[in-house]
């Protein structure tokens, strides 16, 4: 019974989202996102695919690992894909890790 009280309580709390794209619809340019996963596991992928086709700039990201990232895009993986398109503009990070691509924006300004 309690646990059913507590279902309820969350799916008024929830908003379900059929899609991605329908869930990152209104982010705005600026907003600060806190992404999850540890490394490359766990990692949101169609969201942040989805944040990437939206073309949502100047974000803010919390995470504590920036994903994978070379110089060609190869091997792009979790948060790498934003770095590649130059979406994030700021990283609060705890592990830069084997992103190429972040070393480099991060060392460049």
């Amino acid at each position: 019974m309690f646990s059913l009280h507590l279902i309820k309580k969350w799916y008024n709390f929830a908003t379900i989202y059929k899609t991605a794209a329908e869930a990152v619809k209104d982010i705005p340019n600026g907003a600060f996102i806190l992404s999850g996963g540890f490394g490359i596991c766990g990692v949101p992928m169609n969201l942040i695919n989805a944040i990437k086709e939206s073309q949502i700039k100047d974000l803010t990201i919390a995470s504590n690992n920036p994903g994978l990232g070379d110089s060609e895009g190869k091997t792009d993986w979790g948060l790498g894909v934003l770095f590649k398109t130059r979406q994030i503009k700021r990283m609060i990070s705890s592990y830069i890790g084997e992103n190429v691509e972040f070393e480099k924006q991060y060392w460049c300004g």
